[in-house]
């Protein structure tokens, strides 16, 4: 079947049944992770919340297990700016025995101010893609034990913003940009689900990358009253907008991570950057491909090793 910009998650998993498939979601009480987590859970997948707010993750649970009347959707701590804390996560969750099919890594942070990790980390790339590649590579047991797994990683349009600095990727000698850096984070997202599908991918477990869309989000609580009025993004009272031409819905939104999970024709395929429910292309002429497309580098190869030898030193 095929789906457009305008398909929502629950549209994708029209006639799926996900009985007897386990799935973490980062980022799971609110936003595009909530969305997501719910309608995985509505087809019958038992979900694990794994967010950084106990109480946030299980008021969202509860309230997910009674909508969707599945009982499997628990939360879990998760801190992404603290390999600590994904170390407890990843060795909580091997020691329940459960395989793990679906791993959709959708938290993140946009446009933030400077700020370090625990791990002295620069922020958006720590917790865009460190954080996500320490969890990914710790839960790799249980992934194997799944037969066949996928690997969900959210990219965005903006890796346009940047490659990624091997000389300097948590700006200690460099000016720091905010939009650069999340431009970096992202293009880390989309080389990570190259590098995991070249190692791991005979092993059945693949990664793709997802462009969501731009949607109005907590995402967006970094960005200044002022700079969404600037970007035309809020109205003249400083409210956001939610009539922004292009921009979707949040269930639109979920509809491409929660099809890179489940279409069939991404079976055991992997390394690919997916923009509405479709197989993007790479972009050529200039630096700002359109929707459906990407810049060559968010899926080069040589890129992806490079950065995943720097992602093991830095995670070790």
């Amino acid at each position: 079947m095929t789906f457009d910009a305008h398909s929502t998650a629950d549209d994708v998993l029209r006639g799926h049944d996900l009985t007897g498939t386990e799935a973490i979601v980062t980022g799971g009480a609110s936003g595009l992770g909530a969305e997501t987590a719910r309608a995985l859970a509505t087809a019958g997948a038992r979900v694990v919340l794994a967010t950084r707010d106990r109480t946030r993750g299980e008021d969202a649970a509860a309230r997910m297990r009674e909508a969707t009347g599945n009982p499997d959707i628990e939360f879990r701590a998760l801190r992404l700016d603290s390999l600590a804390s994904v170390a407890t996560f990843t060795t909580e969750y091997l020691a329940t025995g459960r395989p793990l099919h679906l791993l959709v890594n959708n938290a993140g942070v946009m446009g933030a101010p400077f700020t370090r990790t625990a791990d002295g980390f620069e922020s958006q790339f720590g917790v865009n893609h460190l954080g996500h590649f320490a969890l990914t590579t710790g839960l790799l047991p249980a992934l194997r034990a799944a037969g066949t797994a996928r690997v969900v990683s959210l990219s965005s349009r903006a890796h346009r913003r940047s490659d990624i600095d091997f000389d300097d990727p948590n700006y200690e000698r460099r000016p720091y940009d905010a939009w650069q850096a999340y431009g970096q984070s992202k293009t880390a997202n989309g080389l990570f689900a190259v590098g995991l599908t070249a190692r791991y991918g005979d092993d059945g477990i693949t990664a793709n990358a997802v462009m969501p869309g731009t949607i109005m989000t907590d995402l967006m609580r970094h960005i200044s009253p002022a700079d969404l009025k600037a970007r035309g993004w809020a109205d003249e009272h400083g409210r956001p907008r939610t009539d922004m031409p292009g921009w979707k819905t949040v269930p639109q939104g979920a509809a491409t991570s929660v099809w890179a999970a489940v279409a069939p024709e991404l079976h055991r395929r992997g390394g690919l950057y997916l923009d509405n429910c479709a197989i993007a292309r790479p972009w050529t002429v200039d630096d700002d491909p359109p929707h459906g497309h990407y810049l060559p580098y968010l899926l080069d190869p040589g890129r992806a090793e490079r950065l995943w030898n720097l992602s093991e030193k830095l995670t070790a």
